[in-house]
């Protein structure tokens, strides 16, 4: 996929617009707190002329490195087929690492790690964005306080109520309501900045330099809170393939960046002139008359910011599903038009639980606040590792060069993330715990899978070696076609052995099926299918996606007539496996992890569901497998 060599002026307007309500809604809510952070946080840092200076620096040298260059300019170089996001990522450093035992398996370690943190911080943003926005309340008038907590929360719980409607219905509204927003930031910052025009001076790098030089002790207190400036950045990457690189950079650099700017020089000019401003900056700097129309606006942009998060929680979940690191969950399309659109309830409603939790455990803000930044930093940093070895391997750069670009964002990240390993016991062990349990989910059910396939192919028989042998005695043939769905179609299902058992019949039409899924987000349709034709009215059928294509056995079928294979699907019958696991102490999985696996395996999607395979005609066969 090609972004942007063929569209028109028009249309690539028109994606950098949609780009501007779905890529930048995190980013560009940032400033609600990142300044009150700073300086009337957890851990405030003093308020005086030089801290404001250097803080406005190291916020616009932050947003220069690690989105402008990094992720504007090199990650988004890092497509897989126009795809990106930490699971595209995780495809493409594996293919350059192929063969490689040990290094695919440190790939994959990593980005696993990288998926959970992703998930960590899909948790605290809704949190802490849609919360910063009412607390504009308590601005407005203190007797509204109450009432933040409880407002929070049915927002919240709304937002998550209508996801199975899908974006669709109003992803048309959002492109032109980040415009008013990212314009009211700009309007707001120039309006302060008049004021007090000397806080211009922080595009100077020496400013914050000086500041984290003069301030030791408080450095990384101090680049804790910088980073809320660039949470949000890693949406530019994942959303690559819904809008393409190019208007993602033209939104980023003509629009999204100086009104942020302008916004965090405007509230820095503003605690200089009003130091007890410091308490909420950003609603400070409006008029009293544009407080209650500035609240509203910002919890329809936290709620946009909120909506490509969750959006982007269902997109992983679902690669994730189809490169096995996840059970199938029930998969829901809101979309006729759009196939990335989609709804996975038990991702939805488990994600509401965790943020109710955290805003109800939190309370505010700025105790948010304090948890965030560390599965964000780390996401980051992985990313960057990523990155390195793609840049080597597959953009053919070599170690050398790509270290060297890799290894200045890397200094910048890594000292963001120690920064907010001091967040830790107020609150960062949250996203660390979210994180650590879908790195245990997914490396458990990966392990586990792979543990299952060894059990039920170790005791297979060749496939070719079994028709001729059966066409030795062949047992009775009835009418129909039988599609045995399998992992390896070399060998003999085990569903096929049961059925010739208990039933002592074979059909005059006989598939052996597998679905492989590869490295790339999609696998054209004239590739969808192989077959190879055996003997004695036997088929080797192989059915090929990508991570992001939508499994559709029945579809894939129809299209074998072009290849002289007709399908009556009131003819054919499927017969799947399904395996009782039975746990087993000392094996290579531990115990516990066992147990997990198979929890996991018994609640997940059917085959039925997630292949979209008509449930009537569905014959199951079962078998007792040992861990």
């Amino acid at each position: 996929m090609q972004h942007g060599t063929t569209r028109t002026r028009s249309q690539q307007a028109a994606l950098a617009l949609a780009a501007l309500g779905v890529v930048y809604g995190d980013i560009g809510t940032s400033p609600l707190y990142t300044i009150k952070e700073v300086f009337a946080g957890v851990h405030p840092i003093p308020l005086n002329p030089a801290n404001v200076l250097g803080i406005l620096s190291l916020i616009l040298w932050s947003l220069i490195i690690v989105v402008s260059v990094k992720y504007v300019v090199f990650i988004m170089r890092a497509d897989n087929r126009g795809e990106g996001g930490i699971m595209a990522m995780i495809a493409l450093a594996l293919h350059t690492a192929r063969g490689d035992r040990k290094r695919e398996k440190a790939i994959m370690l990593a980005g696993l790690v990288g998926a959970g943190m992703f998930y960590g911080d899909g948790m605290i943003t809704p949190a802490i964005s849609v919360l910063s926005a009412l607390e504009g309340l308590e601005v407005a008038t203190p007797l509204l306080k109450p009432y933040v907590l409880p407002a929070t929360l049915a927002v919240l719980f709304f937002l998550f109520f209508f996801q199975k409607r899908g974006t669709g219905s109003v992803g048309a509204m959002f492109g032109p309501i980040m415009i008013l927003w990212f314009s009211t930031l700009a309007v707001l910052g120039v309006s302060n900045i008049v004021t007090n025009p000397a806080v211009l001076g922080a595009v100077n790098p020496l400013h914050g330099l000086g500041f984290l030089y003069e301030n030791r002790g408080l450095a990384l207190v101090a680049m804790g809170a910088v980073v809320l400036s660039v949470t949000g950045a890693e949406a530019l990457y994942a959303d690559m393939g819904h809008f393409g690189a190019k208007p993602i950079r033209q939104a980023w650099f003509f629009f999204v960046l100086p009104s942020l700017m302008l916004n965090y020089f405007g509230q820095g000019a503003l605690i200089l002139a009003r130091p007890e401003a410091v308490e909420n900056p950003f609603y400070h700097q409006a008029p009293a008359w544009m407080l209650y129309p500035l609240v509203g606006l910002a919890t329809v942009a936290t709620v946009i910011a909120s909506q490509a998060v969750i959006s982007g929680a269902f997109s992983v979940s679902r690669q994730a599903m189809q490169l096995g690191f996840l059970p199938r969950f029930e998969v829901k399309h809101t979309s006729e038009k759009e196939q990335g659109q989609v709804y996975l309830p038990g991702v939805n409603w488990g994600l509401f639980c965790a943020v109710a939790i955290l805003v109800l455990g939190f309370r505010s803000s700025s105790n948010i606040a304090a948890a965030y930044g560390i599965a964000v930093t780390g996401d980051m940093v992985i990313t960057s590792c990523l990155a390195a070895f793609v840049a080597a391997k597959s953009w053919k750069w070599g170690w050398t060069r790509a270290a060297a670009l890799f290894a200045v964002f890397l200094v910048v990240e890594v000292t963001f993330l120690s920064a907010n390993v001091l967040k830790i016991p107020d609150g960062g062990w949250f996203p660390l715990a979210a994180g650590s349990l879908v790195f245990l989910i997914m490396s458990t059910w990966k392990r586990g899978g792979q543990l299952l396939t060894e059990r039920t192919s170790g005791e297979a028989i060749e496939l070719d070696m079994f028709i001729d042998a059966l066409l030795i005695s062949e047992p009775v043939r009835v009418a129909g076609t039988a599609v045995f769905m399998t992992s390896n179609n070399n060998r003999v299902p085990n569903a096929m052995l049961h059925n010739l058992m208990h039933n002592k019949v074979l059909h005059e039409r006989v598939l052996v099926l597998s679905v492989e899924v590869f490295d790339v987000p999609y696998v054209p349709e004239i590739d969808r299918v192989e077959i190879k034709e055996l003997k004695g009215g036997f088929y080797r059928v192989t059915v090929q996606y990508g991570f992001k294509d939508e499994p559709d056995i029945p579809a894939a079928l129809a299209l074998c007539s072009e290849k002289g294979i007709e399908f009556d699907m009131m003819e054919t019958s499927f017969f799947l496996g399904r395996a009782t696991l039975i746990p087993k102490v000392g094996s290579e999985m531990m115990y516990w992890r066992e147990k997990l696996f198979v929890m996991m395996y018994r609640n997940a999607s059917t085959a039925m569901s997630f292949y979209k395979i008509p449930t009537n005609r569905v014959v199951e066969l079962g078998a007792q497998v040992v861990l």
